[in-house]
């Protein structure tokens, strides 16, 4: 496959290593986006996973269709930071979702999700790892369908949650050993 992508996020991560494994011109950054810098040498595909910025929405006007997010939740549930943490203590789906970005966060469509289940002996850590490997592999598994337009865009729908990293210091309590926390203990 050859088409230049941008990724967003660590240049460590699994999924920035399987893109430089399939694409000839692979660029990682977890700097901010600027949109002038972009333009000197615009990416055919952005591609975010772990990115810890809002993407600018003058940058997704630009490359409408040509970017997406990885997330380690079952959309529309746990938009925003710290969506495994949330869907223990809201008590919401568990699952990992890849979609079209949007001016919004973690509303684009749909383009493949994947529900999770953990059991009560598990921790934030594990549950945050077996989260990672099952987005890695549904990322390899639907990447060609996005770049040949074949990826289903579906929008969406029904209730949703959202999240800031502020929202955990309200909880920071429940977190008694961190991300070793038992999510048996987070559960209402």
């Amino acid at each position: 496959m050859s088409a230049s992508v941008l990724f967003l996020g660590n240049d460590d991560s699994p999924t920035y290593r399987y893109l430089h494994s399939v694409h000839n011109e692979v660029a990682a950054t977890s700097a901010p986006l600027d949109l002038a810098a972009l333009e000197a040498d615009p990416p055919e595909w952005i591609v975010s996973h772990g990115y810890r910025h809002i993407v600018p929405a003058e940058i997704v006007d630009r490359f409408p269709g040509r970017m997406v997010n990885l997330h380690i939740s079952l959309l529309p549930w746990n938009r925003g930071a710290d969506p495994n943490l949330w869907s223990f203590v809201d008590d919401t789906p568990s699952g990992v979702t890849i979609h079209y970005m949007d001016e919004g966060v973690d509303t684009g469509e749909i383009v493949a999700q994947r529900e999770l289940s953990f059991g009560d002996g598990e921790t934030l850590a594990t549950t945050y790892a077996r989260l990672q490997e099952a987005i890695v592999e549904l990322f390899e598994e639907a990447w060609p369908l996005v770049l040949e337009g074949r990826a289903p865009r579906r929008p969406q729908a029904g209730p949703h949650t959202y999240h800031s990293v502020a929202d955990r210091e309200r909880i920071a309590s429940l977190l008694t050993d961190g991300w070793d926390t038992p999510i048996a203990s987070l559960k209402a």
